[in-house]
């Protein structure tokens, strides 16, 4: 199969010649770049193994679905032989280590083991991490490629689908480059950018190459596990993939594409996915909810300018607009039912449970809230100066932004009020008889504070200079975030089946 690439039309097969040439030329360039390390000191080494391969790893992870690549050794091509899913499964993994990409790993960690080697290394260490690490891509590319095949739909470039990929690469990208480049060289590896190797040495995409050079035994071991848990996972992932893919047919979806239904043809046939694509489809189109998601960035930026008058140092006042934008966020859908005015009678006389729409209405400021928080975090730990905070500070975002969007399922159910209908301004409100929309607004902030306070109080002991974890202020706000996340969606999903009927009365009251 890699040879029958380079056969057929003459300009794929020069487009691809340019390709390998061009592969070729940047792996020859890493290999001397990757042996000069031996030059270098034994932490420097360290770093830039565990970051080069974490993002190598990475790359396997996400450039299938990315690039939409057809995968040559897809089960499915192999179902017309009578092959059975187990000894095909071992056979494609096998298959797996012999292509392009994974032969230019091999030649980048062979030279990165003679820089090992200079800084001490033992040799089984080192062949540890080159089995684990090389095992690890391709069993992540072969997982990535099969998922890949079971949801993906043609044609796979889709609109939508490359908005997906776009978001997707901003929220890696862009924390990642600010981060690099607020980093202080001066001559030797910056503290901040040993702590995150050493993180990364400890995730499923960085264990294998924090092994050879771990800074102790102790460091080297867990590294092992869980280089070995990862390996395990993924192939015991694959061999159920293998499975279902040859004993599930696909549903022609051919007719759905020339339909043009956008979100609806991209996202699962389920009733969630079809509340999902539905939602999707108002907050990127319909003016109110736009008007909403462009004032929250607003309102938070214009609210550091009473501090930065009352004296406030600006690096401690940046970093109150992001966690306002995470508390706005999660507080946009506490009314979301009263938006959709009659058509709500979709839902209702469809009979579909409050799980599938609590959590289809949710998507939307999910997929919008996450990247611009993503991005805004970043630029605000820069202007503070402090990236010790930078995991405290996800804590609490986290928390206000996930407390608030568990809350909001609820509030939508038990108190919705009258809004401006589609089609209107979305600054004419709607007269109000009572105070019932003023109190679940409320609520609904001051729940999603109160849920997030052991993190921001945990938080600005970090801020303040007191010894305090910032990585367990961040797991704090997580945890009671998604605690809060989960009991809010549960507890709605069980008031929109009871309270159907008086929600009817209501869209068609206002």
């Amino acid at each position: 199969m890699m040879v029958g690439a380079l056969r057929g039309d003459r300009r794929d097969v020069i487009r691809r010649a340019i390709g390998v040439v061009v592969l070729v030329a940047a792996t020859v360039v890493a290999v001397i770049s990757a042996a000069g390390l031996a030059d270098a000191d034994r932490l420097t080494t360290a770093v830039v193994t565990v970051l080069a391969g974490s993002a190598v790893t990475l790359g396997f992870v996400v450039a299938p679905p990315v690039t939409g690549s057809v995968d040559p050794l897809d089960p499915r091509r192999f179902a017309v032989v009578g092959s059975e899913p187990r000894p095909l499964a071992g056979a494609l993994i096998l298959a797996g280590f012999l292509s392009v990409p994974v032969l230019v790993v091999l030649a980048l960690a062979i030279s990165l083991a003679v820089a090992w080697g200079a800084h001490g290394a033992s040799i089984l260490g080192s062949v540890a991490s080159i089995v684990l690490g090389l095992a690890t891509c391709v069993l992540f590319a072969r997982v990535s490629m099969a998922l890949g095949a079971l949801v993906q739909r043609p044609p796979r470039q889709s609109r939508e689908l490359m908005g997906v990929y776009l978001v997707t690469v901003l929220v890696v990208v862009v924390p990642v480059g600010v981060f690099l480049g607020s980093l202080e060289w001066r001559g030797a590896v910056p503290s901040q950018l040993a702590s995150a190797a050493e993180i990364l040495a400890w995730t499923p995409i960085g264990a294998a190459w924090g092994i050879a050079l771990a800074p102790s035994a102790g460091a080297a071991v867990g590294s092992v596990v869980v280089a070995v848990a990862t390996v395990a996972a993924l192939a015991f992932a694959w061999f159920a993939l293998v499975e279902i893919l040859l004993t599930t047919t696909r549903r022609p979806v051919a007719v759905r594409e020339r339909g043009g239904l956008g979100w609806f043809a991209l996202l699962p046939g389920t009733p969630g996915g079809a509340v999902a694509a539905r939602s999707l489809s108002y907050w990127l189109r319909d003016r109110r909810y736009i008007v909403n998601v462009v004032i929250v960035p607003i309102a938070a930026v214009v609210s550091i300018v009473p501090l930065l008058v009352a004296g406030v140092p600006l690096e401690l006042a940046i970093l109150l607009p992001v966690p306002i934008m995470a508390l706005f966020f999660g507080w946009l859908p506490h009314n979301d039912l009263a938006y959709d005015s009659t058509a709500l009678w979709m839902h209702i006389a469809s009979g579909m449970r409050g799980a599938p729409d609590r959590i289809g209405r949710l998507i939307p400021v999910l997929l919008i809230g996450i990247p611009i928080l993503a991005v805004s975090l970043p630029l605000a730990i820069v202007t503070h100066g402090r990236w010790a905070i930078f995991p405290a500070m996800i804590g609490v975002c986290a928390a206000l932004f996930l407390a608030g969007l568990g809350l909001s399922s609820i509030s939508s159910v038990v108190a919705p009020y009258a809004v401006s209908r589609p089609g209107d301004s979305p600054f004419q409100q709607p007269q109000r008889t009572g105070s019932g929309g003023v109190v679940a607004q409320a609520l609904v902030m001051a729940g999603a504070i109160l849920a997030a306070l052991p993190s921001i109080l945990l938080t600005w002991q970090a801020i303040d200079g007191t010894a305090i974890d910032s990585m367990f202020a961040m797991w704090v706000g997580i945890g009671a975030g998604l605690f809060v996340l989960v009991v809010g969606v549960a507890i709605g999903a069980l008031l929109f089946e009871r309270r159907g009927t008086r929600l009817m009365e209501f869209a068609e009251a206002t």
